[in-house]
């Protein structure tokens, strides 16, 4: 929600092929987030 600035509502009307896509871009997106952090330690 925070990320793309959805609210829960929009979330939860989302058709299922929608949701289903926003949740595979939000955990690309934490992956690359997590990744960028490790990269930055080493």
């Amino acid at each position: 929600m925070q990320h793309h600035k959805y609210s829960l509502t929009e979330i939860e009307n989302m058709m299922p092929w929608e949701r289903q896509v926003y949740t595979s871009l939000l955990l690309q997106h934490l992956d690359n987030v997590k990744k960028a952090q490790e990269a930055k330690q080493k």
